[in-house]
């Protein structure tokens, strides 16, 4: 496996070998999974189109990520568009419940 990834006309994430076409298809491709602002806060979630899991186990290719707040830097890496998501509102949740 060589860890780089790109999203198919489906949103599906899909490993690519050129290292080339990876490259370019980053630079220009849409890779917001979400993107809410709560009080200030910044909650992103993107395909980050690298495994971050290494090989050890599936894909970690998606990631969560808090700016600013209590939970400033928290992060939560998935494998799954659909795990991101839900992910995603976890994390929404979270900086909500960190504000109170």
């Amino acid at each position: 496996m060589n860890g780089k990834y790109i999203l198919d006309a489906g949103g599906n994430a899909v490993q690519e070998p050129d290292l080339l076409k990876w490259g370019r298809w980053f630079q220009t491709a849409d890779r917001h999974v979400a993107n809410d602002i709560i009080g200030g806060v910044r909650v992103s979630t993107v395909f980050i189109g690298l495994d971050h899991n290494f090989g050890d186990g599936p894909p970690l290719i998606f990631e969560t990520m808090v700016f600013g707040g209590p939970l400033d830097q928290e992060m939560k890496r998935y494998s799954t568009r659909e795990q991101a998501a839900a992910g995603h509102a976890v994390m929404i949740a979270r900086v909500r419940a960190s504000a109170a």
